[in-house]
């Protein structure tokens, strides 16, 4: 096996790579591979671990990635912070994360999205870098498989130090005791990964210098600033919360015209997403109406789509939805005003 030199490395002598995800889609395990494949493909010494909150699906992950050659030891398990590859696993996750945070003008920028670089860049507030683009998520819905092997593809096709042939034997061995039957999926959906990438760079203006790197993660209150009382400042409830970046690629879809307005749907959703409005009926009396979905709360655990009695909650692909999305007004705005 030959040593590979890497493309670029930092003052310490590493080659670092960020995974910025949620809960449920597999970048804990990605990472792990990932580093697999580097130190038993390329020769290279290679660490990963991730940093999360609670074990949730949904809530935001990351994992991290450091690559060096064998003369460099790897004695630091500290977040990656000054990315050369980043790769968001969920678009929606630039609402509430600085997905961005640290990357170099030469740092490449890795999506899961169906829309444009261009878009993307807007979105993202990248001022310069290379941006890469892959529907992951459509990949691993068509192959029955999991967005993690459409990102894993598309990240090799950007690190060109690692080989691809020594990921699908890690894919192999990982996958092949427990689920025998998703060996397959997998390396097709790995292989789309790797050839369905769309790269554009953008180059740094003239003038323009990229932003000063701020450590996000280091909370505002301390022994000085913490309010009196243990007062509760960020409650967890949902109502203050934006969940839409909990969704894995399907949402519901409400078709008025098939409601019976039962309140099943109601009965199942775990964060009240829907809403109602009482209306007086053909016979003169008062009932509740089902208006919508609040997608600001609708997490696509999709219990509505499963218990819907007739045909008006269906699942769709969530960009297929986002015009329904903006229709749907959220239910803080039905509240009387104090």
């Amino acid at each position: 096996m030959s040593v590979v030199q890497l493309p670029a490395i930092n003052e310490r002598g590493f080659f670092e790579i960020r995974l910025e995800s949620i809960g449920g889609l597999g970048a804990n395990l990605a990472g792990k591979m990932l580093a697999e494949a580097g130190v038993v493909g390329a020769g290279l010494n290679g660490v990963s671990f991730s940093s999360y909150g609670s074990e949730k699906k949904g809530s935001p992950v990351k994992a991290h990635i450091r690559f060096c050659d064998l003369n460099t030891p790897i004695r630091d398990t500290s977040p990656v912070e000054r990315p050369h590859v980043v790769a968001v696993f969920h678009e929606a996750l630039a609402k509430t994360v600085n997905v961005v945070s640290g990357v170099y003008a030469s740092s490449t920028v890795l999506v899961n999205s169906s829309r444009t670089p261009e878009v993307l860049k807007e979105t993202l507030r990248l001022t310069a870098g290379t941006l890469v683009v892959v529907d992951a998520t459509a990949i691993a819905l068509e192959e029955k498989n999991k967005v993690n092997m459409a990102m894993l593809g598309a990240i090799f096709r950007l690190c060109p130090f690692l080989d691809p042939v020594t990921m699908k034997g890690v894919i192999e061995k990982s996958l092949g005791k427990k689920y025998p039957q998703a060996v397959q999926a997998a390396l097709t959906t790995f292989e789309r990964g790797y050839n369905e990438v769309k790269i554009q760079q953008f180059g740094l203006p003239d003038g323009v210098s990229m932003p000063a790197f701020v450590r996000s993660d280091v909370s505002a209150l301390g022994y000085e600033t913490q309010p009196m009382g243990g007062t509760v400042v960020n409650p967890g409830m949902s109502f203050l919360k934006d969940l839409s970046i909990s969704r894995s690629g399907m949402m519901p879809s409400y078709d008025s015209e098939s409601c019976i307005h039962c309140a099943e749907c109601d009965s199942v959703c775990p964060d009240m997403c829907f809403v109602w409005e009482e209306t007086v009926n053909k016979k003169g009396r008062s009932m509740m109406f089902l208006k919508g979905i609040d997608y600001q709360y609708c997490k696509g655990c999709l219990k509505c789509v499963e218990v819907c009695p007739t045909s008006a909650l269906s699942r769709v692909r969530e960009k297929e939805g986002l015009a329904e999305e903006r229709t749907v007004r959220h239910s803080f705005e039905l509240l009387p005003q104090a």
